[in-house]
């Protein structure tokens, strides 16, 4: 499930394959901004079936946060 989310993500920010890992934070890409982080919530929703709360989502950071989640 985590090279699922990976995956998302990475194809959210439509990055090259290898630039997000579990580590990454918001502020290491310069496309993962709040427009992405909604298009990450809602896609993870649809895809993999995980629901995040809007008050906790806007708190979450990088991939970790995300990660624990799962």
């Amino acid at each position: 499930m985590k090279e699922r989310l990976i995956a998302l993500i990475t194809e959210i920010l439509q990055v090259p394959e290898g630039t997000v890992t579990e580590k990454t934070l918001m502020e290491d890409l310069e496309a993962w901004d709040s427009v992405a982080q909604v298009m990450i919530i809602g896609e993870m929703e649809t895809r993999l079936g995980i629901s995040v709360p809007l008050e906790e989502a806007m708190e979450m950071t990088g991939v970790a946060d995300f990660l624990a989640r799962l």
